[in-house]
C-alpha cells in the first residue's frame, strides 16, 4: 500500500490520505473545491466542478494515472437540481471515456460546497 500526496492540490483537512494505491488501483478521498493552497472556491456548481476535477487531475497525476484510467466515480451534491449542469462540466473533463458513477444528493458537505468527487483509477 502506498500513499499519494501532492502539493498541487489540496492538503487532507483531517486524518486521511489524498489518495491511496493498492494492488495497481488509485482510490482518492473525495476532492472538494478548494485550490491547492486551500482557499474555497465560491461560485456555482460548474465553477465548483472545474476546481474538484483540476484537484483530481493533481492527484491521479500524482498517483501515476489519469482522468483516462478512472474506472469509477461517486459524486456528492448538495442539491440534487444542480445535476445536469454539474454533468455538463463533467462530461467536459472525461469526453468520450465514461467510468461507471454514482451521483447522490447529500444533506451536506464539508465547508459547505456544491459538489465533491472520488474517484478508482488504473495505475499506470
Amino acid at each position: 500500500m502506498k500513499t499519494v500526496s501532492t502539493t498541487n492540490a489540496p492538503a487532507a483537512i483531517g486524518p486521511y490520505a489524498q489518495g491511496i494505491i493498492v494492488n495497481n488501483m488509485f482510490y482518492s478521498s473525495g476532492q472538494i473545491p478548494l485550490t491547492a493552497t486551500g482557499e474555497l472556491v465560491d461560485g456555482d456548481i460548474e465553477v465548483q466542478t472545474n476546481q474538484v476535477f483540476e484537484n483530481l487531475k493533481a492527484v491521479l497525476a500524482a498517483a501515476g494515472s489519469s482522468l483516462d484510467q478512472v474506472i469509477k466515480t461517486t459524486v456528492f451534491m448538495k442539491d440534487m437540481n444542480d445535476f445536469v449542469d454539474m454533468n455538463e462540466v463533467y462530461a467536459s473533463h472525461f469526453g468520450e471515456h465514461k467510468p461507471a458513477r454514482s451521483a447522490v444528493e447529500v444533506a451536506r458537505l464539508p465547508k459547505d460546497v456544491k459538489v465533491e468527487i472520488e474517484v478508482i483509477a488504473l495505475v499506470k
